[in-house]
């Protein structure tokens, strides 16, 4: 690509309900250029949740009606700020199996998508060994953030104090082996009722199969009653389809992508868990 033709202006594309697969429909947004995985991050769109849901279209949901009795959290993106680490290790690793990938086809294909989807959706449906390639890209991640490094402190602040409130699970499409070490580093890994991972199901996100299986991990909690936050259109599908609230979490994808959501937030801090745990 031509550094003229990554310096125009593209569509980008926009979420249209909470369906198994994602409709998508173009929404006139400036997009600034995602030639490198960092120029797509979590600091992209710093606004404040309730302005970036105005743009969004997405309702207000300062009070709510029914009171939040447990929460599950996306991984990747969410609870782990490393969705331009996840793009690095694919572009690099799609390089080396022949078929080149952009940061720009990263973000507007694939993320959000569950390790398995990513391969066969980039590499083809007929490809030999998908779970080598999810193997080479889980030891990849483990070696960069196994540390914990990627879990900021103001969002393990945040479990912890819903931890003491109400249940708490991941539902996520990265394999256990990569969660798994994130997790136990950062202290999270004692607060969590359990995981549901790539491994656990059949079906990835959009399809509503991981958030379902997390709610069997919750205990007596009605599917309303439960909150997931996620940050990619793909993962908000999935939960609005298993009848959960629906927080989005800005920064992977544009605003726009996220419609479908109850409400945009731009961090998990212990001032939203306050407002949602009421």
């Amino acid at each position: 690509m031509d550094d003229g033709r990554r310096q125009r202006e593209r569509k980008c594309l926009g979420g249209q309900g909470a369906t198994y697969v994602s409709s998508r429909a173009p929404v006139d947004v400036r997009w600034s250029g995602a030639d490198s995985c960092a120029g797509v991050s979590t600091s992209r769109y710093p606004c404040a949740p309730s302005s970036a849901a105005r743009r969004a279209g997405v309702g207000d949901t300062e009070q709510l009606v029914t009171p939040v009795r447990a929460i599950v959290f996306d991984f990747n993106g969410t609870l782990s700020d490393d969705e331009p680490v996840l793009c690095e290790i694919f572009i690099k690793l799609f390089a080396e199996h022949g078929r080149p990938l952009s940061a720009q086809e990263y973000f507007d294909e694939l993320a959000g998508l569950s390790d398995p989807e990513i391969v066969l959706t980039w590499l083809g449906r007929d490809h030999p060994d998908v779970d080598e390639v999810v193997a080479q890209r889980v030891q990849r991640y483990r070696n960069a953030v196994g540390d914990g490094s990627t879990v900021h402190e103001h969002v393990r602040e945040a479990v912890r104090y819903a931890a003491d409130r109400v249940p708490l699970a991941i539902c996520s499409g990265a394999a256990r082996a990569e969660i798994e070490p994130v997790v136990e580093s950062a202290g999270l890994a004692p607060l969590l009722r359990g995981i549901v991972s790539s491994d656990d199901v059949v079906h990835g996100k959009p399809h509503p199969e991981g958030y379902l299986k997390a709610l069997e991990l919750l205990g007596d909690v009605r599917p309303g009653e439960v909150l997931a936050i996620d940050d990619t259109e793909a993962g908000v599908a999935s939960a609005k389809a298993a009848g959960l609230l629906t927080f989005a979490k800005t920064g992977t994808l544009d605003p726009h992508r996220l419609a479908a959501a109850d409400e945009l937030i731009d961090r998990i801090d212990v001032e939203l868990m306050r407002r949602v745990l009421v």
